[in-house]
């Protein structure tokens, strides 16, 4: 065998083995570090193409009585021709909205919704198709779809409202009126209960009248 001489590169030193800890220790900051890279990454990728599958649909939450704007923003440079407000939970071909030609049409509403909704801008100016429901109730709870076209061929779904009806804080005022009349009832006997004292205490110093006037004349 050939022995190295002066100009063979030197053999490098052996490393001394990794004591078990040492490898643990290791292995944990290798898998630190590749789920911060993957981290990163999806970060990145979520602010670059912040696209979700939920984007057209909101979330709205109100009391019953209120108003409320159902928001819907269509196209701002083409006339609108269509516009449709559907629900789809009434299982009928009425509209919750509907309008066409530069006129709404309460005949194709639902009785349900009939008086209760108007356009928020009636010129819908900048593509604004949002409507306003007034005096809502709970069976008004439920999804909404904005539908605008601008011929009926190209009529397609811009975004739907889930929207949630919670009791408002007049309901039960019938039991709490009920109660205030019940309290007028017992105001009413009070006052009465008086009036008959007062009755009582007033015959009662009139018989004193008359009991000293008789005494006064026997003297």
């Amino acid at each position: 065998m050939t022995k190295c001489k002066s100009t063979c590169p030197e053999e490098p030193e052996t490393n001394n083995p990794l004591t078990p800890t040492e490898l643990w220790s290791l292995v944990k900051s290798n898998m630190l570090s590749s789920v911060t890279a993957s981290f990163f990454v999806v970060s990145s990728l979520r602010i670059i193409c912040p696209v979700s599958l939920d984007e057209g649909q909101q979330e709205k939450k109100v009391k019953s009585g209120d108003n409320v704007c159902l928001l819907c923003q269509g196209p701002r440079d083409a006339a609108i021709t269509l516009l449709e407000w559907k629900k789809p939970e009434l299982k009928t071909d009425d509209y919750v909205f509907f309008f066409r030609e530069r006129r709404s049409y309460e005949k194709y509403q639902h009785p349900s919704y009939r008086g209760r909704v108007e356009l928020k801008d009636p010129e819908m100016k900048d593509g604004d198709v949002s409507v306003i429901l007034k005096n809502v109730n709970i069976n008004d709870t439920g999804k909404y779809e904005c539908c605008v076209g601008i011929t009926r061929s190209s009529l397609k779904v811009i975004n739907s409202i889930n929207l949630t009806v919670e009791p408002g804080n007049n309901e039960g005022g019938g039991n709490k009126n009920g109660g205030d009349e019940g309290g007028g009832n017992k105001n009413g006997g009070e006052q009465r209960g008086r009036v008959g004292l007062i009755v009582v205490l007033s015959v009662f110093v009139l018989l004193l009248c008359v009991v000293a006037l008789i005494i006064f004349r026997k003297h």
